[in-house]
């Protein structure tokens, strides 16, 4: 199982997921441009020490990190149908996040295996990024019995 950051805009959620795959022992790919200088500074202040120990790839572009990918992409999206807790994860899936400002444009909703949205209050519009990367990473991760091989 892999996080993959579309175009991130805020260097603290980059960093707070960095940390989430560190713990995980995830690999990360980060799919450029960021919205904001990708650099030590900015992400330790939410990755702390943990960033030593994050498997990341930069990608250029969506298209380079596209044609390298193996598995499914599996797109977070509050316009997906599907909740989180009703779809069946596989060990080598892609969990994408979108950016926080715009999310992830129509062309990459469309090449995604699988749109999912975490069920909430119809009043509200969305979870930060860092937190719905690690709800259904959570999810994911008992679902495939990930858990077990940290312990």
């Amino acid at each position: 199982m892999r996080l993959a950051l579309y175009e991130p805009d805020i260097p603290q959620n980059t960093g707070t997921l960095m940390r989430l795959a560190a713990c995980f022992n995830l690999p990360v790919d980060i799919i450029e441009p960021c919205g904001f200088i990708f650099n030590d500074q900015k992400m330790r202040r939410a990755g702390m020490d943990y960033l030593d120990l994050v498997d990341y790839t930069r990608h250029v572009s969506w298209d380079a990190f596209y044609s390298q990918h193996t598995g499914r992409i599996v797109l977070l999206t509050t316009k997906g149908a599907q909740s989180h807790i009703s779809f069946s994860f596989r060990s080598d899936d892609i969990l994408l996040l979108g950016r926080e400002s715009a999310g992830v444009p129509d062309f990459v909703h469309n090449q995604a295996d699988a749109r999912l949205r975490i069920p909430m209050r119809s009043n509200t519009r969305s979870l930060n990024v860092a937190i719905s990367g690690a709800i259904v990473l959570g999810e994911a991760l008992r679902q495939t019995g990930s858990f077990e091989r940290l312990t």
